[in-house]
Protein backbone atom coordinates (compact mmCIF):
# COMPACT_ATOMS: atom_id res chain seq x y z
CA UNK A 1 0.00 0.00 0.00
CA UNK A 2 1.60 3.24 -1.12
CA UNK A 3 1.32 6.41 0.82
CA UNK A 4 -0.34 8.03 -1.40
CA UNK A 5 -3.44 5.59 -1.92
CA UNK A 6 -6.15 7.76 0.13
CA UNK A 7 -8.05 4.53 0.39
CA UNK A 8 -6.02 2.75 2.48
CA UNK A 9 -6.59 4.49 5.87
CA UNK A 10 -10.00 1.64 6.27
CA UNK A 11 -7.16 -0.88 6.98
CA UNK A 12 -5.63 1.29 9.38
CA UNK A 13 -8.61 2.88 11.41
CA UNK A 14 -9.31 -0.24 13.73
CA UNK A 15 -5.99 0.12 15.09
CA UNK A 16 -6.25 3.57 15.45
CA UNK A 17 -9.64 3.09 17.59
CA UNK A 18 -7.85 0.70 19.63
CA UNK A 19 -4.99 2.66 20.58
CA UNK A 20 -7.27 6.05 20.65
CA UNK A 21 -9.02 3.58 23.90
CA UNK A 22 -5.98 2.88 25.17
CA UNK A 23 -5.16 6.69 25.52
CA UNK A 24 -8.16 7.34 27.15
CA UNK A 25 -10.45 8.76 24.62
CA UNK A 26 -14.01 8.44 25.15
CA UNK A 27 -16.63 8.75 22.19
CA UNK A 28 -19.89 7.67 20.90
CA UNK A 29 -19.19 4.92 17.64
CA UNK A 30 -18.37 7.21 14.70
CA UNK A 31 -19.18 6.37 11.07
CA UNK A 32 -16.68 7.59 8.38
CA UNK A 33 -17.45 7.99 4.96
CA UNK A 34 -15.37 8.96 1.85
CA UNK A 35 -16.48 11.51 -0.54
CA UNK A 36 -15.38 13.70 -3.83
CA UNK A 37 -13.70 16.88 -3.04
CA UNK A 38 -16.88 18.74 -4.66
CA UNK A 39 -19.33 17.38 -2.11
CA UNK A 40 -17.35 18.14 1.04
CA UNK A 41 -17.16 21.77 -0.44
CA UNK A 42 -21.23 21.47 -0.49
CA UNK A 43 -21.33 20.15 3.17
CA UNK A 44 -19.17 23.02 4.65
CA UNK A 45 -21.30 25.00 2.73
CA UNK A 46 -24.68 24.14 3.97
CA UNK A 47 -23.87 22.63 7.05
CA UNK A 48 -25.27 19.40 6.59
CA UNK A 49 -25.51 16.90 3.71
CA UNK A 50 -28.92 17.38 3.13
CA UNK A 51 -30.18 21.05 3.99
CA UNK A 52 -33.07 23.19 3.08
CA UNK A 53 -32.58 24.86 -0.23
CA UNK A 54 -31.43 28.89 -0.46
CA UNK A 55 -30.00 31.24 -2.63
CA UNK A 56 -27.42 32.52 -0.21
CA UNK A 57 -26.01 28.61 0.43
CA UNK A 58 -25.31 29.25 -3.43
CA UNK A 59 -23.41 32.35 -2.92
CA UNK A 60 -20.98 30.64 0.04
CA UNK A 61 -20.26 27.99 -2.61
CA UNK A 62 -19.45 30.29 -5.19
CA UNK A 63 -17.15 32.35 -2.63
CA UNK A 64 -15.62 28.65 -1.07
CA UNK A 65 -14.92 27.20 -4.60
CA UNK A 66 -12.96 30.62 -5.35
CA UNK A 67 -10.82 30.39 -2.32
CA UNK A 68 -10.12 26.48 -3.41
CA UNK A 69 -9.10 26.69 -6.26
CA UNK A 70 -6.94 30.04 -4.80
CA UNK A 71 -5.43 27.87 -2.49
CA UNK A 72 -6.46 29.48 0.37
CA UNK A 73 -8.65 26.31 1.62
CA UNK A 74 -8.20 22.83 1.76
CA UNK A 75 -10.93 20.27 3.37
CA UNK A 76 -9.85 17.16 5.05
CA UNK A 77 -12.98 16.43 6.84
CA UNK A 78 -16.57 17.39 7.98
CA UNK A 79 -17.62 16.07 11.52
CA UNK A 80 -21.27 15.66 13.16
CA UNK A 81 -21.48 15.22 16.22
CA UNK A 82 -23.71 12.39 17.33
CA UNK A 83 -24.85 9.30 18.47
CA UNK A 84 -23.53 7.52 16.27
CA UNK A 85 -21.16 10.85 14.96
CA UNK A 86 -20.56 10.99 10.91
CA UNK A 87 -16.98 11.80 9.84
CA UNK A 88 -16.81 13.17 6.36
CA UNK A 89 -13.15 12.37 4.57
CA UNK A 90 -12.03 14.05 1.20
CA UNK A 91 -11.11 10.64 -1.53
CA UNK A 92 -8.65 13.40 -2.57
CA UNK A 93 -6.81 12.99 0.96
CA UNK A 94 -3.35 10.82 0.79
CA UNK A 95 -3.63 8.01 2.72
CA UNK A 96 -1.15 9.81 5.31
CA UNK A 97 -3.31 12.60 5.23
CA UNK A 98 -6.50 10.33 6.14
CA UNK A 99 -4.37 8.83 8.68
CA UNK A 100 -4.26 11.95 10.27
CA UNK A 101 -7.53 12.89 9.96
CA UNK A 102 -9.45 9.19 11.11
CA UNK A 103 -7.00 10.43 14.70
CA UNK A 104 -8.69 13.84 14.34
CA UNK A 105 -11.98 12.96 14.60
CA UNK A 106 -11.33 11.11 17.35
CA UNK A 107 -10.35 13.76 19.00
CA UNK A 108 -13.35 15.83 17.96
CA UNK A 109 -15.76 12.75 19.16
CA UNK A 110 -14.26 12.52 22.45
CA UNK A 111 -14.54 16.13 22.96
CA UNK A 112 -18.37 16.54 21.56
CA UNK A 113 -19.30 13.40 23.80
CA UNK A 114 -17.73 15.16 27.05
CA UNK A 115 -18.15 18.95 27.09
CA UNK A 116 -21.17 20.34 28.57
CA UNK A 117 -21.97 22.59 25.83
CA UNK A 118 -22.37 19.76 23.50
CA UNK A 119 -24.33 17.64 25.93
CA UNK A 120 -26.99 19.94 26.34
CA UNK A 121 -26.53 20.67 22.57
CA UNK A 122 -27.32 16.42 22.03
CA UNK A 123 -30.15 16.63 24.66
CA UNK A 124 -32.07 19.65 22.98
CA UNK A 125 -31.63 18.78 19.83
CA UNK A 126 -30.70 14.97 19.51
CA UNK A 127 -28.29 13.20 18.28
CA UNK A 128 -29.66 12.76 14.74
CA UNK A 129 -29.72 16.05 13.86
CA UNK A 130 -28.29 15.09 10.24
CA UNK A 131 -31.62 13.14 9.98
CA UNK A 132 -33.23 16.26 11.18
CA UNK A 133 -32.00 18.48 8.84
CA UNK A 134 -32.85 15.88 5.85
CA UNK A 135 -36.10 16.24 7.33
CA UNK A 136 -36.31 19.91 7.58
CA UNK A 137 -35.42 19.87 3.98
CA UNK A 138 -38.35 17.36 2.93
CA UNK A 139 -40.16 19.99 4.66
CA UNK A 140 -39.43 23.26 2.90
CA UNK A 141 -39.72 20.69 -0.62
CA UNK A 142 -43.10 20.51 0.35
CA UNK A 143 -43.91 23.88 1.23
CA UNK A 144 -42.75 24.88 -2.44
CA UNK A 145 -44.72 22.76 -4.17
CA UNK A 146 -47.84 24.11 -1.96
CA UNK A 147 -47.50 27.50 -2.24
CA UNK A 148 -44.93 28.82 -4.47
CA UNK A 149 -40.73 29.11 -4.43
CA UNK A 150 -41.69 33.08 -3.82
CA UNK A 151 -43.57 32.97 -0.70
CA UNK A 152 -40.98 30.18 0.54
CA UNK A 153 -37.99 32.19 -0.39
CA UNK A 154 -39.60 35.14 1.39
CA UNK A 155 -39.87 33.38 5.16
CA UNK A 156 -36.52 31.43 4.43
CA UNK A 157 -34.80 34.65 3.56
CA UNK A 158 -35.96 36.31 7.03
CA UNK A 159 -35.19 32.75 9.05
CA UNK A 160 -31.86 33.04 7.56
CA UNK A 161 -30.91 36.23 8.25
CA UNK A 162 -31.67 35.60 11.64
CA UNK A 163 -30.13 31.98 12.13
CA UNK A 164 -27.62 33.59 14.60
CA UNK A 165 -30.02 35.35 16.95
CA UNK A 166 -30.88 32.25 19.39
CA UNK A 167 -31.19 32.20 23.03
CA UNK A 168 -28.88 28.92 23.84
CA UNK A 169 -29.91 29.56 27.59
CA UNK A 170 -33.38 29.08 26.91
CA UNK A 171 -35.37 24.99 25.99
CA UNK A 172 -35.58 23.76 22.10
CA UNK A 173 -39.01 22.90 23.30
CA UNK A 174 -39.90 26.34 25.02
CA UNK A 175 -43.40 27.52 26.01
CA UNK A 176 -45.39 30.71 24.65
CA UNK A 177 -45.16 33.69 27.39
CA UNK A 178 -48.07 33.62 29.86
CA UNK A 179 -50.68 35.79 28.13
CA UNK A 180 -51.87 37.34 31.76
CA UNK A 181 -49.58 39.31 34.82
CA UNK A 182 -49.64 37.15 37.91
CA UNK A 183 -52.62 38.84 40.01
CA UNK A 184 -51.55 41.04 42.55
CA UNK A 185 -51.22 40.20 46.04
CA UNK A 186 -53.47 41.94 48.37
CA UNK A 187 -51.66 44.52 50.24
CA UNK A 188 -54.65 44.71 53.19
CA UNK A 189 -53.20 42.36 55.21
CA UNK A 190 -53.20 43.96 58.78
CA UNK A 191 -56.52 44.24 60.75
CA UNK A 192 -56.38 47.91 60.68
CA UNK A 193 -56.38 47.51 57.08
CA UNK A 194 -58.76 45.03 57.36
CA UNK A 195 -61.19 47.33 59.31
CA UNK A 196 -61.03 50.36 56.76
CA UNK A 197 -61.89 48.68 53.39
CA UNK A 198 -64.82 47.03 55.62
CA UNK A 199 -65.76 50.74 56.26
CA UNK A 200 -64.85 51.44 52.72
CA UNK A 201 -67.50 49.07 51.27
CA UNK A 202 -70.28 50.19 53.53
CA UNK A 203 -69.92 53.72 52.54
CA UNK A 204 -70.27 52.18 49.03
CA UNK A 205 -66.66 52.66 47.40
CA UNK A 206 -66.33 50.92 44.51
CA UNK A 207 -64.20 47.62 44.74
CA UNK A 208 -60.41 47.54 43.70
CA UNK A 209 -60.04 45.96 40.01
CA UNK A 210 -58.69 42.74 40.42
CA UNK A 211 -59.05 42.00 36.92
CA UNK A 212 -56.23 39.74 35.25
CA UNK A 213 -53.96 42.31 33.40
CA UNK A 214 -52.22 41.46 29.82
CA UNK A 215 -48.57 40.90 29.72
CA UNK A 216 -46.67 43.49 27.90
CA UNK A 217 -45.45 41.43 24.65
CA UNK A 218 -42.29 40.72 25.36
CA UNK A 219 -42.48 41.06 28.98
CA UNK A 220 -38.56 41.37 28.71
CA UNK A 221 -36.17 41.94 26.10
CA UNK A 222 -36.19 39.08 23.80
CA UNK A 223 -32.91 38.16 22.11
CA UNK A 224 -34.58 34.95 20.74
CA UNK A 225 -35.89 36.29 17.48
CA UNK A 226 -36.33 33.21 15.92
CA UNK A 227 -38.40 31.62 18.49
CA UNK A 228 -40.38 35.03 19.30
CA UNK A 229 -41.11 35.88 15.32
CA UNK A 230 -42.55 32.17 15.60
CA UNK A 231 -44.66 32.56 18.19
CA UNK A 232 -46.09 35.43 17.69
CA UNK A 233 -45.44 37.35 14.17
CA UNK A 234 -49.41 38.48 13.50
CA UNK A 235 -49.89 37.14 10.38
CA UNK A 236 -47.65 33.92 10.22
CA UNK A 237 -49.23 30.54 8.52
CA UNK A 238 -48.30 27.52 10.40
CA UNK A 239 -45.91 26.21 7.92
CA UNK A 240 -44.28 30.02 7.81
CA UNK A 241 -43.71 29.75 11.50
CA UNK A 242 -42.50 25.43 11.14
CA UNK A 243 -39.57 26.69 9.06
CA UNK A 244 -38.22 29.43 11.83
CA UNK A 245 -38.62 26.87 14.44
CA UNK A 246 -36.76 24.61 12.18
CA UNK A 247 -33.87 27.12 11.35
CA UNK A 248 -33.68 27.06 15.32
CA UNK A 249 -33.78 24.18 15.95
CA UNK A 250 -29.80 23.91 13.33
CA UNK A 251 -28.74 26.69 15.00
CA UNK A 252 -29.00 25.42 18.44
CA UNK A 253 -26.88 22.54 17.00
CA UNK A 254 -24.28 24.50 15.64
CA UNK A 255 -23.88 27.08 18.48
CA UNK A 256 -21.39 24.81 20.40
CA UNK A 257 -19.31 23.85 17.39
CA UNK A 258 -18.98 28.58 17.05
CA UNK A 259 -18.46 28.63 21.17
CA UNK A 260 -15.36 26.15 21.15
CA UNK A 261 -13.77 26.39 17.94
CA UNK A 262 -10.66 27.02 19.53
CA UNK A 263 -10.72 24.19 22.38
CA UNK A 264 -12.24 21.89 19.59
CA UNK A 265 -9.80 22.23 17.22
CA UNK A 266 -6.98 22.13 19.47
CA UNK A 267 -7.66 19.07 21.10
CA UNK A 268 -8.32 17.13 18.29
CA UNK A 269 -4.67 18.42 17.27
CA UNK A 270 -2.96 17.32 20.26
CA UNK A 271 -4.52 14.01 20.34
CA UNK A 272 -3.97 12.86 16.54
CA UNK A 273 -0.33 14.32 17.38
CA UNK A 274 -0.04 12.12 20.53
CA UNK A 275 -2.00 9.33 18.54
CA UNK A 276 0.45 9.30 15.20
CA UNK A 277 3.72 9.59 17.63
CA UNK A 278 2.49 6.42 19.20
CA UNK A 279 1.26 4.44 16.18
CA UNK A 280 4.22 2.15 15.32
CA UNK A 281 1.78 -0.03 12.46
CA UNK A 282 2.06 2.69 10.10
CA UNK A 283 4.79 2.50 7.43
CA UNK A 284 7.20 5.11 7.61
CA UNK A 285 6.46 7.36 4.51
CA UNK A 286 2.77 7.68 5.83
CA UNK A 287 3.92 8.45 8.86
CA UNK A 288 6.47 10.90 8.18
CA UNK A 289 3.98 12.09 5.80
CA UNK A 290 1.03 12.45 8.28
CA UNK A 291 3.67 14.44 10.63
CA UNK A 292 4.51 16.89 7.74
CA UNK A 293 0.49 17.55 7.31
CA UNK A 294 0.14 17.87 11.40
CA UNK A 295 2.75 20.54 10.66
CA UNK A 296 0.53 22.63 8.33
CA UNK A 297 -2.52 22.26 10.37
CA UNK A 298 -1.36 23.73 13.30
CA UNK A 299 0.95 26.63 12.12
CA UNK A 300 0.27 29.92 12.29
CA UNK A 301 -1.59 31.29 9.67
CA UNK A 302 0.94 34.64 8.78
CA UNK A 303 3.84 35.65 10.79
CA UNK A 304 7.43 36.65 10.40
CA UNK A 305 9.65 37.83 13.37
CA UNK A 306 7.44 40.43 14.70
CA UNK A 307 3.95 40.23 13.63
CA UNK A 308 1.02 37.39 13.49
CA UNK A 309 -1.84 38.75 10.84
CA UNK A 310 -3.79 36.43 12.09
CA UNK A 311 -5.23 33.41 14.56
CA UNK A 312 -5.18 29.99 13.31
CA UNK A 313 -7.68 28.11 16.03
CA UNK A 314 -5.75 24.91 15.79
CA UNK A 315 -2.60 26.56 16.26
CA UNK A 316 -3.77 28.67 18.95
CA UNK A 317 -5.76 25.44 20.78
CA UNK A 318 -3.09 22.77 20.04
CA UNK A 319 -0.21 24.74 21.78
CA UNK A 320 -2.85 25.79 24.44
CA UNK A 321 -3.45 22.22 25.47
CA UNK A 322 -0.28 21.07 25.45
CA UNK A 323 0.71 24.07 27.79
CA UNK A 324 -1.90 22.58 29.62
CA UNK A 325 -0.87 18.75 29.84
CA UNK A 326 2.15 19.27 30.39
CA UNK A 327 1.54 21.57 33.19
CA UNK A 328 -1.05 19.55 34.92
CA UNK A 329 -1.53 16.19 33.81
CA UNK A 330 -4.54 14.81 31.72
CA UNK A 331 -7.23 14.97 33.74
CA UNK A 332 -6.66 18.67 34.89
CA UNK A 333 -7.09 19.14 31.15
CA UNK A 334 -10.14 16.73 30.97
CA UNK A 335 -12.16 19.35 33.75
CA UNK A 336 -11.02 22.34 32.12
CA UNK A 337 -12.96 20.16 28.61
CA UNK A 338 -16.01 19.73 30.28
CA UNK A 339 -16.88 23.16 31.75
CA UNK A 340 -15.12 25.85 29.34
CA UNK A 341 -16.05 27.52 26.36
CA UNK A 342 -13.68 29.01 24.18
CA UNK A 343 -14.31 32.55 26.10
CA UNK A 344 -13.16 31.17 29.63
CA UNK A 345 -10.55 28.75 28.00
CA UNK A 346 -8.68 31.54 26.38
CA UNK A 347 -9.07 34.34 29.07
CA UNK A 348 -7.09 31.81 31.48
CA UNK A 349 -5.14 29.91 29.74
CA UNK A 350 -3.79 32.44 26.77
CA UNK A 351 -1.11 33.76 29.49
CA UNK A 352 1.42 36.65 28.41
CA UNK A 353 4.04 34.15 27.96
CA UNK A 354 2.12 32.17 26.44
CA UNK A 355 1.08 34.91 23.69
CA UNK A 356 4.23 35.94 23.62
CA UNK A 357 5.64 32.48 23.02
CA UNK A 358 3.03 32.30 20.14
CA UNK A 359 3.70 35.60 18.52
CA UNK A 360 0.03 36.68 19.10
CA UNK A 361 -0.05 40.64 19.13
CA UNK A 362 -2.68 43.40 18.49
CA UNK A 363 -2.18 44.81 15.30
CA UNK A 364 -3.44 47.79 13.09
CA UNK A 365 -3.36 48.49 9.18
CA UNK A 366 -2.43 51.81 7.96
CA UNK A 367 -4.04 53.98 5.20
CA UNK A 368 -1.01 52.52 3.06
CA UNK A 369 -1.74 48.93 3.77
CA UNK A 370 1.15 48.45 5.98
CA UNK A 371 0.25 46.42 9.58
CA UNK A 372 2.00 47.73 12.79
CA UNK A 373 1.96 46.42 16.19
CA UNK A 374 -0.58 48.48 18.56
CA UNK A 375 -0.11 46.47 22.09
CA UNK A 376 0.86 43.18 24.21
CA UNK A 377 -1.60 43.63 26.72
CA UNK A 378 -3.07 40.23 26.68
CA UNK A 379 -6.44 42.26 27.61
CA UNK A 380 -6.64 43.69 24.56
CA UNK A 381 -5.06 40.26 22.86
CA UNK A 382 -8.15 38.28 24.59
CA UNK A 383 -10.58 40.72 23.09
CA UNK A 384 -9.58 40.67 19.67
CA UNK A 385 -9.76 36.62 19.57
CA UNK A 386 -12.71 36.59 21.19
CA UNK A 387 -15.06 39.98 20.14
CA UNK A 388 -15.42 38.16 16.92
CA UNK A 389 -17.40 35.12 19.02
CA UNK A 390 -19.83 37.03 21.24
CA UNK A 391 -23.33 36.42 21.00
CA UNK A 392 -22.91 33.93 18.46
CA UNK A 393 -20.61 36.19 16.02
CA UNK A 394 -24.27 38.66 15.83
CA UNK A 395 -25.10 42.23 17.09
CA UNK A 396 -26.82 41.75 20.67
CA UNK A 397 -30.00 42.75 19.13
CA UNK A 398 -33.17 42.40 21.23
CA UNK A 399 -37.59 42.72 20.90
CA UNK A 400 -38.01 44.92 23.31
CA UNK A 401 -42.03 45.63 22.38
CA UNK A 402 -44.73 45.33 19.96
CA UNK A 403 -46.63 48.48 19.66
CA UNK A 404 -50.89 49.22 19.78
CA UNK A 405 -50.18 49.52 15.72
CA UNK A 406 -48.47 46.02 15.91
CA UNK A 407 -44.95 47.62 15.49
CA UNK A 408 -42.10 45.79 16.14
CA UNK A 409 -39.17 47.54 17.95
CA UNK A 410 -35.88 45.96 18.38
CA UNK A 411 -32.76 47.12 20.21
CA UNK A 412 -29.13 46.95 19.39
CA UNK A 413 -27.50 46.68 22.56
CA UNK A 414 -24.28 48.54 21.28
CA UNK A 415 -22.87 49.02 24.25
CA UNK A 416 -22.20 45.64 25.21
CA UNK A 417 -21.17 44.24 21.81
CA UNK A 418 -19.14 47.16 21.66
CA UNK A 419 -20.21 47.10 17.72
CA UNK A 420 -21.42 49.52 15.63
CA UNK A 421 -24.17 48.44 12.85
CA UNK A 422 -23.42 48.58 8.62
CA UNK A 423 -27.39 50.50 7.94
CA UNK A 424 -27.21 48.82 4.29
CA UNK A 425 -26.63 45.60 5.92
CA UNK A 426 -28.83 46.10 8.59
CA UNK A 427 -32.00 47.58 6.26
CA UNK A 428 -31.60 44.75 4.30
CA UNK A 429 -32.59 42.16 7.28
CA UNK A 430 -35.26 44.48 8.46
CA UNK A 431 -36.91 44.42 5.06
CA UNK A 432 -36.50 40.52 4.91
CA UNK A 433 -37.68 40.48 8.44
CA UNK A 434 -40.41 43.24 8.21
CA UNK A 435 -42.08 40.86 4.62
CA UNK A 436 -42.73 37.88 7.47
CA UNK A 437 -44.15 40.48 10.73
CA UNK A 438 -46.11 42.06 8.10
CA UNK A 439 -46.31 45.37 10.02
CA UNK A 440 -43.45 48.15 10.78
CA UNK A 441 -40.46 47.21 12.01
CA UNK A 442 -37.75 49.35 13.80
CA UNK A 443 -34.32 49.09 14.76
CA UNK A 444 -32.33 51.21 17.08
CA UNK A 445 -28.85 51.40 16.88
CA UNK A 446 -25.53 53.20 16.31
CA UNK A 447 -23.20 53.64 13.39
CA UNK A 448 -19.59 52.16 12.90
CA UNK A 449 -19.04 55.96 14.43
CA UNK A 450 -21.21 55.27 17.33
CA UNK A 451 -23.66 57.80 16.01
CA UNK A 452 -27.64 57.26 16.77
CA UNK A 453 -29.42 55.23 13.91
CA UNK A 454 -33.01 54.18 13.66
CA UNK A 455 -33.43 52.19 10.62
CA UNK A 456 -37.18 51.32 9.13
CA UNK A 457 -39.22 49.16 7.42
CA UNK A 458 -42.84 49.72 6.32
CA UNK A 459 -45.03 47.21 4.47
CA UNK A 460 -44.69 48.29 0.84
CA UNK A 461 -40.87 49.90 1.37
CA UNK A 462 -42.79 53.43 2.07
Amino acid sequence: MSGTDGEGWRDYLPRMERLAAGAGLAYNPVDFEAVPDSFMMEISVYGFPVRMPHWSFGVRYISQLIQHRMGHSRLFEVVFPGNPGLAYLASGNSLAENVLVTAHVLGHADFSRNNLLFERSQQQVGSRIVERAAAHAHQIARAIEEHGAERVECVLDAALALEQYVDIGQPVARERYPEYLPARANPLVGEFQRRFAALDAAEGSPAPDRSPRRAPLPPRPERDLLWFIAQYAPDLDGWERDIFLAVREESFYFFPVFATQIMNEGWASYWHARLLREADFLPQDAYVDAIKCHSDVVRPLASDETVALGINPYHVGFSLWEHIIDKGGVDAARGILREDDDFSFIRNHLTPELAEELQLFRYRRDERGSVKVVERDIGALHDAILVPKYNFGAPAVAAMSVKVDGTLELVHDHAVDGRGLDAERGTRVLEYLQRVWRRPVKLHTVDGDGRELELTAVPGGE
